[in-house]
């Protein structure tokens, strides 16, 4: 038997992430690197461990390799209890046949019997590739406070950006008359975070009725949510106050990486009193060189650093050697800017090296066409030749040869 637990949390971390490119070919998308020595699933499971919260079911389904790895017994949250702590959930043969997840919905759908186990009063339902620190418990009271059936966080955006997401139209009270998913003309700015608390008798039978619907694409968003509305249950919206960033596109992840080396930014991952756990390799600390030049950057233990490096963030054991220039980028673990090669604008995946006299990416200020800017995005385990040019923007997924003087 397990023992009750008031709140399970179920964290989706099964999505392809394709608008990372090369950065998710081999990963999932809560698996990318963030933030010079966490992986981005590090977040929400943080966030549960603070908030008190000890079930914890992790919904994998794409390149689930590398993630099932980092999670392990869960142990570096303090999610490794004998009858609760985290538990990897990936589609599985049912009696009548095997069943890829088809939609949010339907993922959790059918991993009931996990949850029925705990027996809990209430559901948090999580998505696995956003920053942000958020105390759930505190949105559970709230939920608890306006015996509410379902309970969505959502956060204000800039009225420019609102049709981007799913917004949630709200009376004076806070309960949720309306539900738009990414409206051309919005009516308000409450933007829909993807973080559900659901009273799980309510989700339960939601479920179980969405997944007999023919035709349903068995989506929270598009399906249970709209339903709940239609029928009159009690929806509320939970304002979150604090930083959050989706991180689903090359643009947003290296902006949430750079924010951290922004003093103005509230992300404080030095804060002990809400600390982000993450599972890392003990390495020796990092090494700058004499003569190296290092400037508003975060550097992780393990890095060697002979040459330049300037408003940028790297990961362990990464290498700059003498005359490398890396600024305004993101290096990933055990990557290597050979001596004389520049690096701006970019992120380089894991265990990748640049060549000597290599240039990838540019500063915005030199491109006259801004549409041919971008960041340079290098995949991970490649070899990008002597001096090899990278434009802005490109996506490279195979070595590159160097360039002959």
């Amino acid at each position: 038997m397990y023992p009750k637990q008031e709140v399970v949390a179920m964290l989706l971390a099964g999505g392809q992430g394709s608008r990372l490119g090369v950065l998710t070919q081999k990963l999932a998308k809560p698996a990318v690197p963030f933030g010079g020595k966490y992986r981005i699933i590090d977040f929400p499971l943080s966030n549960c461990v603070n908030s008190g919260i000890d079930a914890v079911g992790v919904l994998t389904q794409y390149q689930p390799l590398v993630l099932n790895e980092y999670i392990g017994s869960g142990q570096p949250w303090d999610l490794d209890g004998n009858n609760s702590g985290v538990s990897v959930l990936s589609p599985y043969q049912q009696v009548k046949g095997a069943d890829w997840y088809s939609g949010t919905a339907n993922a959790i759908y059918q991993n009931i019997n996990y949850i029925d186990r705990y027996n809990p009063d209430y559901v948090v339902i999580l998505s696995g590739d956003h920053i942000y620190k958020m105390d759930y418990s505190k949105m559970i009271a709230e939920h608890k406070a306006n015996n509410a059936d379902c309970t969505i966080a959502v956060i204000d955006v800039p009225l420019a950006e609102a049709s981007r997401f799913g917004i949630m139209n709200t009376n004076p009270d806070g309960s949720i008359y309306e539900f738009e998913e990414k409206p051309e003309k919005p009516k308000s700015t409450n933007a829909s975070m993807g973080i559900y608390v659901f009273s799980y008798d309510k989700l339960r039978k939601y479920l179980i009725e969405d997944e007999e619907t023919e035709g349903s694409s068995h989506d929270f968003g598009k399906d249970i949510l709209p339903k709940m509305l239609e029928d009159g249950l009690r929806m509320f919206a939970y304002q979150f106050q604090g930083y959050w960033k989706d991180v689903g596109t090359i643009d947003s992840l290296w902006e949430s990486n750079m924010d951290l080396l922004d003093p103005n930014v509230p992300l404080d991952l030095t804060d002990e009193s809400w600390k982000i756990y993450s599972r890392n390799p003990v390495v020796p600390p990092q090494y700058i060189a004499e003569g190296a030049q290092v400037q508003n950057s975060l550097i992780a233990d393990g890095c060697s650093i002979s040459g330049s490096v300037d408003f940028s963030v790297l990961f362990s054991n990464v290498t700059v050697e003498p005359g490398a220039v890396v600024q305004d980028s993101i290096i990933m673990p055990g990557s290597v800017i050979k001596e004389g090669a520049v690096v701006q604008y970019a992120i380089v995946s894991e265990n990748t090296v640049i060549g000597r006299n290599a240039v990838v990416g540019a500063r915005p200020e030199t491109i006259v066409d801004k549409d041919q800017w971008g960041i340079a995005v290098i995949g991970d385990n490649l070899k990008i030749g002597e001096g090899a040019k990278i434009a802005p923007k490109a996506m490279v997924a195979e070595d590159v040869e160097g360039v002959e003087e």
